[in-house]
C-alpha cells in the first residue's frame, strides 16, 4: 500500500499516538484514556522529510516514516485558488 521514505526504527510505547508533524519529524501525544485528557506533543526523532501534496505520511509497523497515495486529494496553494475563481 504504502512506499518506505526514511528508515527510522523507532520504538513505540503503549499509550502513545506516533505521527510525523508539520516538520517531517516524528512526534507522539499521550492517548486519552477514561476521561483523562491526553499530554502534549513531543518530538521523538528529528528526521525532516521534506512531504509533497497528495500523499499521507505514517510511521509504519517497523517504525519508518512511510506515505501512501490519497485519493481524493484536493490541490492546496495558488493552482486551488484559481480554480475557485473560474
Amino acid at each position: 500500500m504504502g512506499e518506505k521514505v526514511q528508515k527510522v526504527g523507532v520504538k513505540r510505547e503503549d499509550g502513545f499516538l506516533y505521527y510525523i508533524d508539520k516538520a517531517g519529524d516524528v512526534s507522539r501525544a499521550k492517548m486519552a484514556r477514561g476521561g483523562k485528557k491526553g499530554g502534549k506533543p513531543q518530538k521523538v526523532i528529528k528526521v525532516g522529510v521534506q512531504k509533497e501534496a497528495g500523499f499521507l505520511y505514517y510511521l509504519d509497523k517497523a517504525g519508518d516514516v512511510a506515505r501512501a497515495k490519497m485519493v481524493n486529494a484536493k490541490a492546496k496553494g495558488k493552482a486551488a485558488a484559481k480554480k475557485k475563481k473560474k
